[in-house]
């Protein structure tokens, strides 16, 4: 029996197909020869790593972790030259010596300690805490030489520390100018050096001449905030940037038939896009009424339709790059009859009302959010959709004042291991989880601690078996990476969605 196309998807492909290009409205000087510039879709709300509520590209060019990954996702040396498993709960860093902030303040033990102590701090609320939660101190043995320490043994411990919050801050500068200066004018060893931030327009950055890992051969680079899709592609179509990211997917066709462009696209290398669910929250305490809003979503067609195939159905938050993601589990079907019946047996049959946030910050978000409002208004879920600006939307979920189904990506770009694609939003009281369910906090606890691979794994395959079961959240779909480049910028996009400018060249 044929599926029926919901409204919404059919009213957003043909307005698409209608779209005209138009000038981009604010110009971009035209870049030399030795200057790069990046558009991209997200606003910059703060420079501070340890404390980001935003996709680190920026931050990844002006700081140092230590661990690095390189273009094959293999840890390599960073800020630390080696490292090693002491004992179970104590990993030890050997650190890079010589090297210097921008500022000129020494980088050494004393930095890691603090960088590390800052975003452990319960008092300063760092939104992306939950990454190195597992760390109980630092202790440094040497002005190079530190060891990590955690409460249970940790295996990713070198993983935790090869991307924000663990990008190392300078103490002194940090202390004296305090976070919220840090954040608006940071301070970092990495290849490029803070110049200004116009807010809600770009970031400059240049090069670090003296950069440990080699001088980087682009000079300036300009992340602008084009967060309209048309002007985004617009300003590359006129040598206005030479990169955007993403590309929308109504444009993919148009840039790759261009001779001077082209798209490079990593597929399942975006976030996983899903619903959340205040589980607290009635109705969405009772499980019928989260697996009649599961049913009720036709996320094939969406996929299909919206957003032209770039993107994958998934059943699990955890993607196919990272390490414990279980291919076995299966999506809950589109069966709008099966929806209906859950409700009604639930005690709602003549439906419900309920608020529900959706954001443009995704690829085709804003459509996606509106064709699901629809579908679930055909069961009988009468929502009421907002579409907030995804400055002030950034700032709402990590304090749980998001509306009771809200929607958010995620995933584990910079770890390629399913801790970090589900811990910070399923274990209870983590800043962007709204699920309280102490069997799924035991299980990830347990698979934090567990060192053995093949046991790390099951446990794995069992949070994603009870979190398919339970549905505390709607999983919808894993973008694909979608980059539009100028022919004259020779880098190739990577799964862990960084933007490594050192590694680029323009031709």
């Amino acid at each position: 029996m044929s599926r029926r196309v919901p409204l919404g998807v059919v009213r957003w492909v043909v307005m698409l197909a209608a779209i005209s290009l138009v000038p981009l409205q604010a110009s971009v000087a035209a870049p030399a020869k030795d200057t790069l510039t990046i558009a991209r879709v997200t606003a910059t709300l703060g420079l501070d790593p340890g404390f980001l509520r935003e996709p680190g590209t920026i931050v990844d060019n002006i700081f140092d972790t230590l661990v690095a990954r390189d273009q094959h996702m293999k840890l390599v040396p960073g800020l630390a030259t080696s490292w090693k498993a002491v004992n179970p709960t104590t990993w030890q860093f050997a650190l890079r010596r010589g090297v210097t902030f921008h500022n000129g303040d020494p980088f050494d033990a004393e930095a890691v300690k603090f960088t590390v102590e800052r975003v452990l701090d319960p008092a300063k609320h760092s939104p992306t805490i939950s990454y190195i939660r597992t760390v109980s101190r630092v202790d440094v043995v040497n002005p190079y030489t530190v060891n990590i320490v955690t409460a249970e043994p940790d295996p990713l411990v070198p993983t935790r520390f090869s991307r924000y919050p663990t990008e190392i801050v300078p103490p002194k500068y940090v202390k004296e100018g305090g976070d919220a200066a840090f954040a608006s004018r940071p301070v970092g060893t990495g290849p490029y050096k803070f110049v200004r931030w116009v807010k809600d327009n770009y970031v400059e950055v240049e090069a670090n001449p003296t950069y440990w890992g080699g001088a980087p051969k682009i000079q300036h680079v300009f992340w602008r905030w084009v967060p309209d899709d048309i002007a985004r592609v617009a300003a590359l179509q006129r040598g206005e940037a030479d990169l955007i990211e993403p590309v929308p997917v109504a444009w993919v066709t148009t840039i790759e038939r261009s001779p001077r462009l082209r798209v490079d696209r990593v597929k399942h290398g975006g976030l996983i896009i899903y619903f959340g669910l205040k589980t607290d929250v009635p109705p969405l305490n009772d499980v019928r009424v989260r697996r009649a809003l599961a049913y009720a979503i036709d996320v094939n067609t969406i996929v299909k339709t919206i957003l032209r195939g770039f993107a994958s159905p998934m059943a699990t938050q955890v993607g196919p790059f990272d390490f414990g993601y279980d291919p076995r589990i299966s999506r809950y079907p589109y069966n709008p009859t099966r929806a209906r019946a859950l409700l009604t047996e639930a005690g709602h049959p003549n439906g419900i009302e309920i608020e529900m946030q959706g954001t443009r910050r995704y690829l085709m978000g804003a459509e996606v959010s509106q064709a699901i409002a629809q579908e679930l208004a055909a069961v009988g879920v009468r929502v009421k959709l907002e579409i907030p600006e995804w400055t002030v939307y950034a700032q709402l979920v990590p304090v749980k004042k998001q509306a009771p189904i809200y929607m958010l990506g995620w995933g584990s770009t910079q770890t390629l291991d399913a801790d970090a694609a589900i811990y910070p939003i399923l274990h209870s009281n983590e800043p962007y989880s709204t699920v309280s369910d102490s069997k799924l906090d035991r299980l990830l606890d347990e698979a934090r601690h567990t060192v053995d691979p093949q046991a790390r794994g099951r446990l794995y395959g069992q949070i994603q078996e009870l979190a398919h079961e339970d549905v505390p959240m709607l999983t919808l779909y894993q973008e694909d990476s979608l980059y539009g480049l100028n022919n004259s910028v020779a880098w190739k996009a990577r799964p862990d969605a960084r933007i490594p400018v050192i590694d680029i060249r323009l031709r």
